[in-house]
């Protein structure tokens, strides 16, 4: 296996493919709005917090890659990444919806650029490949504090094929 393949399995299992843990559209897939706002004590982060931080981190390589950077997400601090957009239900969504695009958008990079595209560097980061890598590992992370937070509500069904 190779290093490209290798990485799309980690990227889909973070997404849309199980693996040791559920991937991401599967643990959102029946969280309300009130479970995605939720949050077990002051100063803890609450689901869509979560996914807001990852969308920042995935959007701002996705747009460094393509050169966009006067449109890439800013933040004074990584407490700013986890910011909300107004609390609605269908904010709800549309965040849920960007962060499932933008994680796609980087795999269709991931699967069809040419090897050293992907190793170049992106401007202020590492070259692609290792941003993924890095990512992968980030939203693995987070997406077990969603499924412990949606535990915590009584909101995670057993649905694991395992």
């Amino acid at each position: 296996m190779d290093v490209r393949a290798l990485l799309l399995q980690q990227w889909a299992s973070c997404l849309d493919q199980e693996d040791w843990f559920p991937p991401l559209e599967k643990v959102l897939e029946d969280i309300t709005f009130e479970q995605a706002i939720w949050k077990p004590v002051e100063g803890a982060h609450s689901i869509w917090e979560l996914v807001c931080h990852l969308l920042f981190f995935e959007k701002r390589i996705l747009l460094r890659f393509l050169g966009e950077t006067t449109n890439e997400p800013k933040a004074e601090n990584n407490d700013a990444t986890y910011r909300l957009p107004t609390e609605t239900s269908q904010n709800w969504q549309k965040t849920k919806q960007e962060y499932f695009y933008v994680h796609r958008e980087l795999e269709k990079i991931l699967a069809t650029s040419e090897l050293e595209d992907l190793y170049r560097e992106i401007p202020e980061d590492n070259p692609l490949m290792i941003e993924l890598k890095s990512l992968a590992m980030h939203d693995a992370y987070h997406i077990g504090q969603i499924v412990f937070l949606s535990k915590m509500q009584g909101a995670w069904a057993a649905k694991r094929s395992f």
